[in-house]
């Protein structure tokens, strides 16, 4: 029995992938360069942006579950590969926008010191393996994906060049080309149907 979220995977990416990409231009425009850094941290827009983004992980993450669900039987042990990677690095930098979105406003109220001062010892390392996985993750999905006949050899690079880019996906906006990989994944699950294992993938 085909399990329901593999039926709706391409609409669950393409609006995934939308909405991520529309809340990483809503972080770009909710960030008010002309004021001082902690000053901005404490804006309404900024902090429902940031926490915003968040959420939007969460929709991000479903959709890849999804998308294997609907393809990762035709893939085999390389498309595991390419689902696990991606996962990792999508659930750490996941974790790294919970705390910017949820404990970063309240640092900068009681300890805004704590803020400018930067990251050193585990935070820093932690900060720096969301950031390293998760642009990991992406490129070796792109790759392993396109590998293992999951999807094209094209929409292999698209998420290649967006993990590359998604290195910096902690900063708008740079997580608006994983936002859109995840959307034209999904509109070409719903264009050709997903073959099934089977079948060859269309090109």
């Amino acid at each position: 029995m085909t399990s329901p979220l593999a039926k709706a995977a391409g609409p669950i990416a393409v609006v995934s992938g939308v909405v991520f990409a529309a809340v990483d231009v809503a972080r770009l425009l909710a960030a008010d360069r002309s004021r001082e850094r902690i000053d901005m941290m404490r804006q309404t827009p900024f902090i429902a942006a940031n926490a915003l983004y968040w959420v939007v992980f969460i929709g991000l993450v479903l959709a890849l579950v999804a998308v294997y669900f609907r393809l990762g039987g035709r893939a085999g042990g390389l498309g595991a590969v390419a689902f696990c990677f991606a996962l990792v690095g999508t659930l750490d930098m996941a974790g790294n926008m919970w705390f910017d979105g949820f404990a970063g406003p309240w640092i900068a109220d009681v300890a805004p010191g704590a803020i400018l001062a930067g990251g050193s010892g585990m935070l820093a390392v932690g900060g720096l393996s969301s950031y390293v996985l998760f642009a990991a993750g992406w490129i070796v999905f792109g790759i392993a994906g396109w590998r293992s006949h999951m999807f094209p050899a094209w929409i292999g690079l698209l998420f290649v060049v967006a993990g590359l880019l998604g290195y910096n996906a902690g900063l708008p906006p740079y997580g608006i080309p994983i936002g859109l990989a995840m959307a034209v994944l999904g509109w070409w699950i719903i264009r050709t149907g997903a073959p099934a294992a089977h079948n060859r993938p269309a090109s």
